[in-house]
């Protein structure tokens, strides 16, 4: 009796044993899965189109892009104090601005400005939207001569000469650094040597 004792204690010593690692195989097989979707996801995200030559608002506001241009746009909090004083120095001036459709920082700061340009009630007639790829060229090399090193880059011109640019991001924001570049104040953007 005491030997069949001993062989049920061992076996069930044993079953718990399996029992164990009959858990941890399905927990190691749902971390893989969420590795795996992950990773699609990841790849989904890498296969929207990558837009380049001269565009317009719309093709950048539009399906596939909306997911990333209208949330953007409808959060930014202007600052409009602000934005009544850069309006009036907008008259004569010229907006290139160069970006790519790819990068986080043009998704970012690229519906920020149009949303601004909305505010302030200025149309988009005396603006260029060049989309580059991740290289930061266009088949066109519309870039050319431009020193495009990173993007968003915001160029502002007067009388057909650069005034100045605001690159990849703002130093405060865009509407305090586009009151310093109209006003003639001194600006460095960040690349700035």
């Amino acid at each position: 009796m005491k030997k069949l004792l001993y062989i049920v204690v061992a076996l069930s010593f044993f079953a718990c044993k399996n029992e164990k690692k009959e858990i941890k195989i399905p927990t190691t097989e749902t971390t893989a899965t969420t590795e795996q979707t992950d990773s699609i996801a990841s790849e989904e995200e890498e296969k929207l189109p990558i837009l380049t030559g001269i565009q317009t608002r719309a093709s950048i506001s539009a399906a596939p892009y909306d997911s990333w241009f209208s949330p953007t746009y409808a959060t930014y909090p202007a600052d409009k104090v602000t934005l009544d004083k850069v309006k009036p120095l907008l008259a004569d001036v010229n907006v290139k601005i160069f970006m790519g459709t790819w990068c986080e920082d043009s998704q970012r700061e690229v519906p920020h400005f149009y949303k601004l340009l909305d505010i302030m009630k200025v149309d988009d007639k005396s603006l260029e939207l060049i989309t580059v790829d991740e290289e930061k060229v266009t088949p066109e090399h519309l870039e050319d001569g431009f020193n495009i090193t990173n993007v968003p880059t915001f160029i502002f011109y007067r009388d057909g000469k650069e005034i100045n640019r605001i690159v990849e991001s703002p130093i405060v924001s865009l509407e305090e650094d586009m009151l310093s570049i109209l006003s003639g104040k001194e600006y460095k953007h960040s690349y700035a040597e």
